[in-house]
């Protein structure tokens, strides 16, 4: 067998297993509150822990994502939507990559 339907076979059977253990192993509902309640924040947390590098090393200098986001988070905070935010985080790249 060619070594690379070998690797491609056992990708398939990893990632396969990955998304069929949960059902295997979780048969019943979870009823603990505390690990209900830790579940609900893993789409949140890999969210974050996706964007976030990306947010800082999409531009040529660190200072300017890292400027981006301090004032992406300001204009979330204080009621902006995605929009707003957006154009606020694009226009503080252009100014700071100016800048800098």
């Amino acid at each position: 067998m060619n070594h690379f339907y070998l690797s491609l076979l056992i990708m398939c059977l990893v990632l396969y297993g990955i998304r069929l253990a949960p059902f295997l192993v979780l048969r019943k509902e979870i009823k603990n509150k505390y690990v209900r309640s830790f579940l609900s924040y893993v789409p949140y947390v890999t969210l974050a822990v996706m964007t976030f590098p990306a947010i800082l090393y999409v531009t040529e200098n660190i200072w300017s994502g890292l400027i981006a986001l301090i004032v992406g988070l300001i204009a979330a905070w204080f009621g902006g939507n995605l929009m707003v935010v957006a154009t606020v985080c694009c226009l503080a790249v252009l100014v700071s990559g100016a800048l800098l």
